[in-house]
Protein backbone atom coordinates (compact mmCIF):
# COMPACT_ATOMS: atom_id res chain seq x y z
CA UNK A 1 0.00 0.00 0.00
CA UNK A 2 1.02 3.43 -0.56
CA UNK A 3 2.06 6.19 1.47
CA UNK A 4 -0.95 8.48 2.36
CA UNK A 5 -0.32 12.32 1.63
CA UNK A 6 -2.02 13.50 5.05
CA UNK A 7 -4.37 16.84 4.77
CA UNK A 8 -2.90 19.97 5.99
CA UNK A 9 -4.30 21.21 9.72
CA UNK A 10 -6.16 24.10 10.50
CA UNK A 11 -3.00 25.96 11.37
CA UNK A 12 -0.83 24.84 8.52
CA UNK A 13 -4.13 26.44 6.00
CA UNK A 14 -4.21 29.67 8.24
CA UNK A 15 -0.04 30.27 7.64
CA UNK A 16 -0.63 29.94 3.80
CA UNK A 17 -3.49 31.56 3.74
CA UNK A 18 -1.60 34.86 5.51
CA UNK A 19 1.75 33.96 3.34
CA UNK A 20 -0.15 34.53 0.12
CA UNK A 21 -2.02 37.68 1.28
CA UNK A 22 1.47 39.08 2.77
CA UNK A 23 3.05 38.31 -0.99
CA UNK A 24 -0.18 40.00 -2.89
CA UNK A 25 0.65 43.19 -0.41
CA UNK A 26 4.01 43.38 -0.67
CA UNK A 27 3.83 45.66 -4.14
CA UNK A 28 1.74 48.15 -2.45
CA UNK A 29 3.09 50.69 -0.38
CA UNK A 30 0.93 51.65 3.44
CA UNK A 31 -0.74 54.74 1.89
CA UNK A 32 -1.95 52.81 -1.14
CA UNK A 33 -3.17 50.20 0.87
CA UNK A 34 -4.38 52.79 3.02
CA UNK A 35 -5.82 54.73 -0.14
CA UNK A 36 -7.20 51.71 -2.06
CA UNK A 37 -8.53 49.21 0.74
CA UNK A 38 -11.90 49.57 0.35
CA UNK A 39 -12.18 47.94 -2.83
CA UNK A 40 -8.78 45.73 -1.94
CA UNK A 41 -10.80 44.02 0.25
CA UNK A 42 -13.19 43.15 -2.25
CA UNK A 43 -12.77 39.16 -3.54
CA UNK A 44 -12.48 39.88 -7.30
CA UNK A 45 -9.81 42.57 -6.73
CA UNK A 46 -7.12 41.72 -3.42
CA UNK A 47 -4.15 43.31 -3.48
CA UNK A 48 -2.63 41.83 -6.84
CA UNK A 49 -5.89 43.54 -8.43
CA UNK A 50 -5.30 46.80 -7.48
CA UNK A 51 -1.69 46.19 -8.70
CA UNK A 52 -3.08 45.44 -12.55
CA UNK A 53 -4.76 49.06 -11.78
CA UNK A 54 -1.70 50.41 -10.85
CA UNK A 55 0.25 49.05 -13.83
CA UNK A 56 -2.44 49.89 -16.46
CA UNK A 57 -2.94 52.84 -19.30
CA UNK A 58 -6.02 54.00 -19.95
CA UNK A 59 -6.65 56.71 -22.85
CA UNK A 60 -9.34 59.07 -22.68
CA UNK A 61 -10.01 60.62 -26.43
CA UNK A 62 -12.07 63.82 -24.62
CA UNK A 63 -11.85 65.66 -21.57
CA UNK A 64 -15.71 67.05 -22.01
CA UNK A 65 -18.71 65.78 -20.39
CA UNK A 66 -18.10 61.74 -20.76
CA UNK A 67 -14.79 61.92 -19.97
CA UNK A 68 -14.65 63.87 -16.74
CA UNK A 69 -16.94 61.55 -14.76
CA UNK A 70 -14.47 58.58 -15.99
CA UNK A 71 -11.46 60.38 -15.47
CA UNK A 72 -12.36 61.02 -12.20
CA UNK A 73 -12.99 57.50 -10.46
CA UNK A 74 -10.10 55.51 -12.93
CA UNK A 75 -7.72 58.13 -11.18
CA UNK A 76 -9.31 57.57 -7.67
CA UNK A 77 -9.63 53.45 -8.05
CA UNK A 78 -5.90 54.13 -9.07
CA UNK A 79 -5.05 53.42 -12.67
CA UNK A 80 -1.61 54.24 -13.23
CA UNK A 81 -1.42 56.14 -15.99
CA UNK A 82 -3.90 58.19 -17.45
CA UNK A 83 -4.19 59.82 -21.08
CA UNK A 84 -6.38 63.04 -22.05
CA UNK A 85 -6.73 64.19 -25.23
CA UNK A 86 -8.80 67.06 -26.23
CA UNK A 87 -8.10 70.00 -28.36
CA UNK A 88 -10.71 72.78 -26.98
CA UNK A 89 -10.52 74.91 -23.62
CA UNK A 90 -12.73 74.76 -21.07
CA UNK A 91 -16.29 77.34 -21.95
CA UNK A 92 -18.98 78.44 -19.22
CA UNK A 93 -21.10 76.34 -21.04
CA UNK A 94 -19.27 72.99 -20.15
CA UNK A 95 -19.54 73.31 -16.81
CA UNK A 96 -23.04 72.21 -16.85
CA UNK A 97 -21.83 68.63 -17.23
CA UNK A 98 -17.87 68.24 -17.24
CA UNK A 99 -17.40 67.82 -13.69
CA UNK A 100 -13.75 67.87 -14.11
CA UNK A 101 -13.51 71.54 -14.72
CA UNK A 102 -14.52 74.68 -13.16
CA UNK A 103 -15.20 78.63 -13.04
CA UNK A 104 -11.38 78.63 -12.34
CA UNK A 105 -10.35 76.98 -14.96
CA UNK A 106 -12.03 78.53 -18.01
CA UNK A 107 -10.13 79.51 -20.58
CA UNK A 108 -7.57 77.09 -19.48
CA UNK A 109 -7.02 74.06 -21.83
CA UNK A 110 -9.30 70.87 -21.07
CA UNK A 111 -6.37 68.49 -20.88
CA UNK A 112 -4.64 71.18 -18.62
CA UNK A 113 -7.78 71.52 -16.13
CA UNK A 114 -8.25 67.82 -15.98
CA UNK A 115 -4.34 67.22 -15.00
CA UNK A 116 -4.88 69.46 -12.06
CA UNK A 117 -8.06 68.30 -10.71
CA UNK A 118 -6.99 64.76 -11.45
CA UNK A 119 -3.36 65.23 -9.79
CA UNK A 120 -5.51 66.79 -6.36
CA UNK A 121 -7.82 63.56 -6.81
CA UNK A 122 -4.56 61.08 -6.52
CA UNK A 123 -1.13 62.04 -6.50
CA UNK A 124 0.41 59.45 -7.51
CA UNK A 125 -0.62 58.72 -10.62
CA UNK A 126 0.31 60.00 -14.41
CA UNK A 127 -1.25 61.95 -16.30
CA UNK A 128 -0.52 62.57 -19.83
CA UNK A 129 -1.86 64.91 -21.44
CA UNK A 130 -2.25 65.73 -25.08
CA UNK A 131 -3.37 69.33 -25.97
CA UNK A 132 -4.62 68.26 -30.09
CA UNK A 133 -7.50 66.47 -31.58
CA UNK A 134 -7.12 62.87 -32.95
CA UNK A 135 -6.83 62.54 -36.68
CA UNK A 136 -5.72 59.60 -39.05
CA UNK A 137 -1.93 61.20 -38.49
CA UNK A 138 -1.91 61.26 -34.94
CA UNK A 139 -4.42 58.49 -33.41
CA UNK A 140 -2.47 55.16 -34.31
CA UNK A 141 0.54 56.67 -32.30
CA UNK A 142 -1.64 58.09 -29.06
CA UNK A 143 -4.15 54.76 -28.90
CA UNK A 144 -0.44 52.49 -28.89
CA UNK A 145 0.92 53.37 -26.02
CA UNK A 146 -2.29 53.04 -23.71
CA UNK A 147 -4.27 49.10 -22.44
CA UNK A 148 -7.67 50.47 -23.05
CA UNK A 149 -8.95 53.46 -25.05
CA UNK A 150 -12.50 55.12 -23.15
CA UNK A 151 -14.03 57.13 -26.46
CA UNK A 152 -15.74 60.54 -24.91
CA UNK A 153 -16.50 61.82 -28.42
CA UNK A 154 -19.88 63.00 -29.29
CA UNK A 155 -19.59 63.02 -33.27
CA UNK A 156 -19.82 60.08 -35.21
CA UNK A 157 -16.55 61.23 -37.11
CA UNK A 158 -14.43 60.51 -34.40
CA UNK A 159 -16.19 57.42 -33.13
CA UNK A 160 -15.37 56.14 -36.36
CA UNK A 161 -11.73 57.23 -36.78
CA UNK A 162 -11.34 56.04 -32.62
CA UNK A 163 -12.98 52.58 -33.50
CA UNK A 164 -10.44 51.61 -36.71
CA UNK A 165 -7.70 53.03 -35.14
CA UNK A 166 -8.34 50.18 -31.88
CA UNK A 167 -9.10 47.98 -34.64
CA UNK A 168 -5.26 48.00 -36.62
CA UNK A 169 -3.71 48.84 -32.67
CA UNK A 170 -5.53 45.77 -31.31
CA UNK A 171 -6.39 47.89 -28.36
CA UNK A 172 -9.90 47.34 -26.57
CA UNK A 173 -11.95 50.20 -26.87
CA UNK A 174 -15.39 51.36 -24.35
CA UNK A 175 -17.64 53.71 -26.15
CA UNK A 176 -20.61 55.47 -24.81
CA UNK A 177 -22.94 57.99 -26.24
CA UNK A 178 -25.54 60.25 -25.37
CA UNK A 179 -28.55 62.33 -26.72
CA UNK A 180 -30.82 64.62 -24.67
CA UNK A 181 -32.07 61.61 -22.24
CA UNK A 182 -30.69 58.68 -23.74
CA UNK A 183 -27.28 56.95 -23.34
CA UNK A 184 -25.52 53.70 -25.11
CA UNK A 185 -22.56 52.13 -24.43
CA UNK A 186 -20.55 49.15 -25.45
CA UNK A 187 -17.12 47.45 -25.29
CA UNK A 188 -15.18 46.99 -28.88
CA UNK A 189 -12.99 44.36 -28.81
CA UNK A 190 -12.52 42.63 -32.65
CA UNK A 191 -9.23 41.25 -31.68
CA UNK A 192 -10.82 38.41 -29.15
CA UNK A 193 -13.28 37.69 -31.74
CA UNK A 194 -15.94 40.42 -30.77
CA UNK A 195 -17.74 42.81 -33.23
CA UNK A 196 -16.71 46.06 -34.13
CA UNK A 197 -18.13 49.58 -33.83
CA UNK A 198 -18.60 49.43 -37.70
CA UNK A 199 -20.83 46.22 -37.00
CA UNK A 200 -23.19 48.27 -35.43
CA UNK A 201 -23.06 51.38 -37.52
CA UNK A 202 -21.68 50.05 -41.06
CA UNK A 203 -21.16 54.29 -41.62
CA UNK A 204 -21.49 57.50 -40.31
CA UNK A 205 -25.02 58.91 -41.26
CA UNK A 206 -25.04 61.83 -43.99
CA UNK A 207 -24.09 65.28 -42.58
CA UNK A 208 -26.77 67.24 -40.72
CA UNK A 209 -29.48 64.33 -40.45
CA UNK A 210 -28.40 63.64 -37.01
CA UNK A 211 -28.29 66.89 -34.65
CA UNK A 212 -25.09 67.96 -33.46
CA UNK A 213 -24.73 68.22 -29.64
CA UNK A 214 -25.28 71.92 -29.58
CA UNK A 215 -28.30 71.67 -31.42
CA UNK A 216 -30.52 68.82 -29.35
CA UNK A 217 -28.58 69.63 -26.28
CA UNK A 218 -28.18 66.55 -23.37
CA UNK A 219 -28.94 66.54 -19.91
CA UNK A 220 -25.75 67.01 -17.37
CA UNK A 221 -26.24 64.21 -15.29
CA UNK A 222 -26.58 61.93 -17.94
CA UNK A 223 -22.79 62.58 -18.83
CA UNK A 224 -22.05 61.38 -15.27
CA UNK A 225 -23.96 57.89 -15.68
CA UNK A 226 -22.27 56.94 -18.98
CA UNK A 227 -18.93 58.41 -17.83
CA UNK A 228 -19.02 56.39 -14.58
CA UNK A 229 -20.12 53.08 -16.59
CA UNK A 230 -17.55 53.51 -19.15
CA UNK A 231 -15.05 53.76 -16.19
CA UNK A 232 -16.46 50.29 -14.67
CA UNK A 233 -16.34 48.68 -17.82
CA UNK A 234 -12.74 49.41 -18.13
CA UNK A 235 -11.90 48.57 -14.89
CA UNK A 236 -13.83 45.12 -14.96
CA UNK A 237 -11.23 44.58 -18.23
CA UNK A 238 -8.03 44.95 -16.71
CA UNK A 239 -9.45 43.04 -14.25
CA UNK A 240 -10.65 40.26 -16.13
CA UNK A 241 -13.91 39.89 -14.14
CA UNK A 242 -17.38 40.53 -14.51
CA UNK A 243 -19.84 40.07 -17.86
CA UNK A 244 -18.31 41.73 -20.68
CA UNK A 245 -20.38 44.44 -22.89
CA UNK A 246 -18.31 43.07 -26.02
CA UNK A 247 -21.37 41.73 -27.69
CA UNK A 248 -23.76 43.81 -26.71
CA UNK A 249 -25.30 47.36 -26.67
CA UNK A 250 -26.15 48.87 -23.37
CA UNK A 251 -29.37 51.79 -23.72
CA UNK A 252 -30.23 53.87 -20.97
CA UNK A 253 -33.49 56.08 -20.90
CA UNK A 254 -33.23 58.68 -18.29
CA UNK A 255 -36.48 60.03 -18.22
CA UNK A 256 -38.19 56.52 -17.91
CA UNK A 257 -34.86 55.36 -15.51
CA UNK A 258 -34.99 52.01 -17.81
CA UNK A 259 -31.72 50.03 -18.74
CA UNK A 260 -31.77 47.65 -21.11
CA UNK A 261 -29.52 45.36 -23.35
CA UNK A 262 -29.60 44.22 -26.33
CA UNK A 263 -27.09 41.50 -28.30
CA UNK A 264 -24.54 43.26 -30.66
CA UNK A 265 -23.54 40.66 -33.51
CA UNK A 266 -20.39 40.55 -35.45
CA UNK A 267 -21.50 41.27 -38.98
CA UNK A 268 -20.35 38.99 -41.97
CA UNK A 269 -20.08 41.63 -43.95
CA UNK A 270 -18.04 44.32 -41.92
CA UNK A 271 -15.89 46.05 -44.33
CA UNK A 272 -12.99 46.22 -41.20
CA UNK A 273 -12.91 43.57 -39.13
CA UNK A 274 -14.64 40.98 -41.71
CA UNK A 275 -13.01 38.17 -43.43
CA UNK A 276 -12.93 40.66 -46.52
CA UNK A 277 -12.17 43.99 -45.31
CA UNK A 278 -12.46 46.95 -47.46
CA UNK A 279 -11.16 49.51 -44.89
CA UNK A 280 -7.29 48.89 -44.51
CA UNK A 281 -5.92 51.92 -43.52
CA UNK A 282 -7.11 55.52 -41.31
CA UNK A 283 -7.57 57.04 -45.22
CA UNK A 284 -11.11 57.30 -44.55
CA UNK A 285 -12.84 60.45 -44.66
CA UNK A 286 -13.13 61.17 -40.93
CA UNK A 287 -15.24 64.65 -40.89
CA UNK A 288 -15.74 65.84 -36.96
CA UNK A 289 -18.74 67.59 -37.19
CA UNK A 290 -18.79 69.03 -33.32
CA UNK A 291 -16.53 69.54 -30.57
CA UNK A 292 -16.09 66.97 -27.81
Amino acid sequence: MGTETPLPDHESLLVTHHTSLITEFMELTDQQIQRYSRQIILNEMGGKGQMKLLKAKVLLIGAGGLGSPAALYLAAAGIGTIGLVDGDVVDLSNLQRQVMHSTATVGMPKVESGRKTLSAINPEITIKTYHQNVDSDNILALVSQFDIVLDGSDNFATRFLVNDACFFAKKTLISASMFRFEGQLTTIKPHAGYPCYRCLYPEPPPAGLVPNCQEAGVLGVLAGTMGILQASEAIKEILGIGETMADRLMIYDALEMKFRKVRRPKDPDCRLCGPKPTITDLKSDYTVSCTI
